[in-house]
């Protein structure tokens, strides 16, 4: 499983916010997944708390998002779309993984 970083973020969105986010997300991932070592994304709504969301990113290394995406200009255009939905701002943090295991395949 070498190579495979997940970022892991608790998203908190404003009261009220959340169609709007969850439309300026679907509009926002065409910047994230074209950044390098970018792999796949997946934001969920929580079921139990209003507002709160889960965003899970594979990225290939830690520096590909954190130097490669966090550093370049897309990002800024992913702040501009996403960042003022918060609140808090949410804490973000990488995780490599230890055990996997897949699902049944379907024949």
């Amino acid at each position: 499983m070498n190579g495979v970083i997940i970022e892991h973020a608790l998203l908190s969105v404003r009261a009220g916010q959340e169609s709007h986010f969850e439309a300026a997300f679907e509009e926002a991932t065409s910047i994230i997944s074209s950044m390098p070592g970018f792999g796949r994304l997946t934001l969920s709504r929580c079921i139990e708390r209003v507002g709160t969301y889960l965003l899970l990113v594979r990225w290939d290394t830690l520096e590909d998002h954190t130097d490669g995406f966090r550093g370049s200009p897309q990002y800024e255009q992913w702040r501009r779309l996403l960042h003022h939905f918060y609140e808090p701002f949410p804490t973000v943090e990488h995780y490599e993984p230890v055990i996997a295991v897949p699902g049944p395949s379907v024949s």
